[in-house]
């Protein structure tokens, strides 16, 4: 039987579906009924991904307002709508603020603000006609708990959350609905990086380190899976989440609020 939680037969552009929670959103989506489009600049993995589940792909760098621009329009003429628009696509730069050289602000400003402000763009253009949509925006837990060298991560994660606010007020009117999750610690190839010891060298003690002290951030003492994720973002798109808009979403473990 239907449900509102269904998302079959819906339409989703994914950004950032190579890995991570971009393709966990993609096979979860797609798991649920929805078409899926895979775009990453990530050619190949997207692309892999797509042949998993049966969608499309394309190359796709967030930080070209005209590849983004290209990625809904591929929605459009693939499947005839977009009716969900999930900006997925991100990166991480470990700096003290101090340090960030403008190389570096340049470049997480332009993948992870740009990127999603691109996205949200290209959405509103193609959803307006049809009178509906969901918007859904990445966001990070560091918008609620400052740390030492994720300044200018959390800066840019910030700017989404008020970024989804304000699109929200603005697109309501028209039937989009612009929402944004602000994940705990989550296991993905994002999180790899703590691999790295100081000396630069790949060292497991080192990332087992890094996720104990993330459990323990969390009053259940786990960390999520990008799965815990997707399946948010799916409720968003679903007429279960018809009242929702212009909310940051916490799927994390209680992480920030024991902070």
């Amino acid at each position: 039987m239907s449900t509102p939680f269904d998302v079959d037969g819906k339409v989703a552009l994914v950004t950032g579906a190579a890995s991570g929670i971009g393709a966990a959103t993609a096979k979860v989506l797609a798991g649920a009924g929805a078409k899926v489009v895979c775009v990453d600049l990530d050619e190949g993995g997207a692309a892999k991904i797509a042949d998993e589940i049966g969608g499309v792909s394309a190359r796709c760098n967030v930080a070209s307002r005209s590849d983004v621009e290209a990625a809904a329009d591929l929605a459009v003429s693939t499947y005839g709508r977009l009716d969900a628009m999930c900006n997925v696509a991100g990166i991480p730069i470990d700096v003290m603020i101090a340090d960030a050289s403008e190389e570096q602000l340049d470049k997480i400003i332009a993948v992870n603000l740009k990127g999603v402000f691109y996205g949200c763009q290209a959405a509103v253009r193609v959803m307006t006609p049809n009178g509906s949509g969901s918007i859904i925006n990445v966001a990070s837990s560091g918008i609620d708990a400052p740390a030492r060298n994720y300044g200018l991560y959390a800066m840019t994660k910030a700017a989404v959350a008020m970024l989804t606010k304000s699109l929200a007020v603005e697109v309501g009117p028209v039937g989009i609905r612009v929402n944004a999750i602000a994940p705990g610690a989550t296991i993905t190839p994002f999180t790899e990086r703590h691999l790295i010891g100081p000396d630069g060298k790949v060292n497991e003690e080192y990332y087992d380190r890094f996720v104990s002290a993330m459990k323990k951030q969390s009053p259940l003492g786990i960390v999520g899976d990008p799965e815990d994720q997707a399946y948010l973002i799916q409720y968003l798109i679903s007429d279960a989440a018809r009242f929702c808009t212009g909310a940051i979403w916490r799927a994390n473990g209680g992480q920030t609020f024991s902070w």
